[in-house]
């Protein structure tokens, strides 16, 4: 007789900040927690993932192993578990599949595939070869495959041909900032920010571009640019080892409470990435009421439709207080569009 299996979510982001694909798992995850079963889904965590929440129907495994290299974790421990517990498939939001034990993956988008000159470094290819090797065996072996917006959908489906039907959308959310309250203390912290200013989030990695930002600030001496964000070990922006212009400034990582406050008075948040798979930080600036600034490149003319300003992410040659004037739409349609409490459920209809 077939047995059912049942669902284990990979919780090894409980080791992470709560930013991007960590911040995507967490929320899901809770919601999960909320309408499903109890037992039907069991979460798996590192024995050193503090401050865990507490869940009601889901099963909880804390690990006896620590988590000191995520590839360990996942190629080793956790398909050492899995050869020991046959009755569960992984839930993987994290881009990436166990060879011995495929399951429901997540493929935010496939990146490295394209980007190569990004990869400069040793250890940047060989990161960079190793989420090729992810990717393919993804499209290989995954037993579905879940991704952010139709724009990764069709490239990984053309990439490495495979069916579309093979591939869910499920987008991201933005409620999480409903529960966060401003802090306005950042303002005594930088006070050149008591002047009109620019505002961009982000990990300081090369597809963010930060460049742009860089370049159009030589040029307009009189615009004040806020960014935060840390750099990354791996695909890190080469401006930033140069000297910077001095209406720039890099604030370093800020907790969401002041990263809030900066989204609820900035003349507007800037985000010149040139490849997303979703993009989640406009979405929470247009949560706090702020215009937004995004590249028409990659998924976000598909995700911010005309609720944003558009900008080419390699070209400078324009004037943003004058763009900030031309009317958009009001965000109301986008922010009821993309909900955690919608995408939650969605990935509960393929876990049933």
């Amino acid at each position: 007789m077939h047995l059912k299996k049942k669902v284990l979510i990979n919780g090894d982001f409980f080791c992470r900040r709560l930013t991007g694909i960590e911040r995507y798992a967490y929320e899901i995850t809770m919601r999960l927690d909320k309408i499903s079963k109890p037992d039907e889904i069991a979460i798996i965590v590192p024995g050193n993932a503090g401050n865990m929440p507490e869940f009601s129907k889901l099963k909880f495994i804390r690990h006896n192993k620590k988590l000191k290299s995520q590839l360990w974790w996942q190629m080793v421990t956790l398909q050492c578990f899995l050869f020991a517990h046959r009755e569960y498939i992984i839930l993987d939001f994290g881009n990436t599949c166990l060879p011995f034990f495929p399951g429901i993956v997540f493929l935010h988008d496939i990146y490295c595939k394209f980007f190569s000159e990004d990869f400069t470094s040793i250890r940047d290819k060989i990161l960079r070869t190793y989420n090729r090797l992810q990717y393919r065996l993804i499209s290989k072996k995954a037993k579905k495959i879940i991704t952010v917006s139709y724009f990764s959908r069709n490239q990984i489906a053309e990439t490495y041909h495979i069916e579309h039907e093979r591939i869910a959308v499920i987008y991201n959310g933005w409620e999480h900032f409903n529960y966060i309250k401003s802090n306005y203390s950042v303002f005594d912290e930088f006070p050149v920010l008591s002047r009109p200013f620019y505002f961009s989030l982000g990990s300081l990695s090369k597809r963010k571009n930060i460049k742009w930002i860089v370049e159009y600030a030589q040029k307009n001496s009189d615009s004040i640019f806020a960014i935060s964000g840390v750099s990354l070990l791996n695909v890190k922006a080469d401006e930033l080892d140069n000297s910077i212009p001095q209406n720039i400034i890099l604030m370093g990582y800020l907790e969401d409470s002041k990263v809030k406050a900066l989204m609820t008075k900035c003349k507007a948040f800037i985000f010149p990435s040139y490849y997303e798979g979703f993009g989640i930080p406009p979405l929470e600036a247009l949560s706090c009421g702020a215009q937004i600034i995004v590249s028409r490149s990659a998924s976000l003319p598909e995700i911010y439709a005309n609720t944003a300003h558009y900008i080419d992410p390699f070209d400078t040659n324009i004037d943003l207080d004058e763009l900030i004037k031309q009317p958009v739409d009001p965000p109301d349609e986008i922010l009821k569009k993309y909900s955690y409490d919608i995408s939650a459920s969605q990935v509960y209809d393929i876990i049933q």
